[in-house]
Parts: structure tokens; sequence; C-alpha cells
């Protein structure tokens, strides 16, 4: 229960620095990856929660998306994302979060979500169910993709286009298989499968700091979490592969496994 209410309160906390930003600032794109954009308020939001999490629990280590790695020797680890979504926050557009996970050992222990132009934030514990806003949240029953809505985010390889060429034929493949296809490129579609909106989530161009709260969500509220190929998500050695991709597929059961034929086919 303390994990649970101090990650709530830091993403309330939180939430409130990126609304006073919102609107306000312009992004810069990485020279690293140009897919990726920065603004004042991820490094703002990013400080405060850092803070926080130190003053809390000083002996922990933290991944920071804009910080880096702080390593205490802990068998506990911070991982946080300032904002999820910065190309939509920097353009004003609602479609945005802020990820607070933790793991424990190799293992996603506990995690909240903040959409703050929502006023929603997600939160969960190991064993202790999901909840968004205090509310118990659960996956859907559906059990038919041509059924559901589908979130699936996708970035450009201009480094290898045929990479995305190939995605992008696999997706197709996807879509035809769902009712509907919908992309907000941010942890926003992630939190509809945990409330049972969307029947799915995927994305390839994923960092530690983008899953790890993200993930406890889902599967305490009843759906799968792995790799885009349906392995388990391999945290080992995490604070030293601070710059490695960790794909995603998440859905219910029933979906997950679907979804796995489709992408397996392909």
């Amino acid at each position: 229960m303390k994990y649970r209410k101090f990650i709530s309160d830091t993403l309330e906390e939180a939430s409130k620095i990126a609304k006073k930003y919102y609107g306000k600032v312009t992004g810069i794109v990485k020279p690293e990856d140009s897919n990726q954009v920065l603004t004042e308020a991820d490094l703002a939001i990013g400080k405060f929660i850092v803070s926080r999490v130190m003053a809390e629990y000083p002996d922990h280590n933290v991944i920071d998306e804009e910080a880096g790695v702080i390593d205490s020797g802990s068998d506990c680890t911070w991982v946080i994302d300032p904002i999820d979504g910065t190309s939509n926050f920097a353009k004003g557009v609602p479609l945005f979060g802020i990820i607070l996970g933790l793991l424990y050992k190799d293992q996603s222990f506990a995690g909240g979500v903040a959409l703050p132009l929502f006023s929603e934030i997600y939160i969960a514990e190991k064993g202790k169910g999901a909840f968004c806003n205090g509310k118990r949240i659960k996956v859907t029953k559906e059990d038919k993709l041509l059924n559901c809505l589908v979130g699936y985010s996708i970035d450009g390889h201009r480094e290898d286009p045929n990479l995305t060429r190939e995605e992008v034929s696999l997706l197709g493949e996807i879509i035809l298989n769902i009712r509907n296809l919908r992309s907000s490129g941010c942890v926003f579609d992630g939190m509809m499968v945990a409330k049972g909106k969307f029947g799915a989530d995927h994305h390839r161009n994923t960092n530690i700091w983008d899953v790890v709260g993200r993930q406890i969500i889902i599967e305490e509220a009843g759906g799968i979490f792995t790799d885009f190929y349906g392995k388990p998500i391999d945290y080992t050695n995490h604070l030293k592969r601070f710059s490695d991709h960790y794909p995603y597929c998440t859905a219910p059961p029933a979906l997950h496994e679907q979804l796995q034929e489709i992408i397996h086919r392909k």
C-alpha cells in the first residue's frame, strides 16, 4: 500500500507540473533519434520525480529517461518516463502521460501512469489489482479480435527504411483482423487496454522507461504483457541496458494468442 500511495501522490504533483508547461513549450529533436523530442517539461518533471524517489527511498536505484542511471546497488529500481508522448505534448496534443514504475530485481512490481489532461491516475502493485482514480479496472472480456479497437504505435526507421516497410506490412495483417486501429503514440493506448476499452496495444521502438510502469498495470488488470513475439520481458542487468529497446505486445489472454498467431505467421 505504501508504494501505491507514494506513486499516486508523486504522479498527482507531476501532473500539475505538466499542466503548467502544456501549450507553452516547444520541443527539440534529440540528435541520437529523430523520433524523439525533448522539452523543458520533460526535464522539470524528471527532476521532480527523481528528487521525490531519492527523498523517500534513498537506497533504491533510479533510471530516468533524461537523467540516466543512479546505481545504489539495490534490488529495487525506479524507472521514470517524465513525459511519454513528448511529440504530442510539444504540439499541444493532450495524448501524453507520465510513467513511474518499480522493478524488484528483474520483475515489474509496482507502477503508475498519469494522463494529466484527462485527470486520470492509474496505479497497480503486484497481487493487489489495478485502479484508475481509485476504481478497480479490468481488461475486456471480448475474445474476438474482429470486435476490438487495437493500439499500435509505429516509428519510422530512416536509417533502414526496409524495417519500416516490413513493419507496415505486418501492421496491415493486424488491421485486417481487428475492428479499427488506434495510434496515440503514448501510454494512453496501454491504459485503454487496462480499462477494457481497447483489445490490445503494441510498440516496437520503446525503452525500459516506457514499459515497466504500464506492464504491471495491464497485468494486474488481467492482461498479458510480453515482448513483441510473445516471450517474457527480459529486465536482467537493466541498469547496464539503458539504451536497449523493449518492444511489447499486450492484450487479454485470448486476444494476445490471436495476435501472436498473426505476428508469427507474417
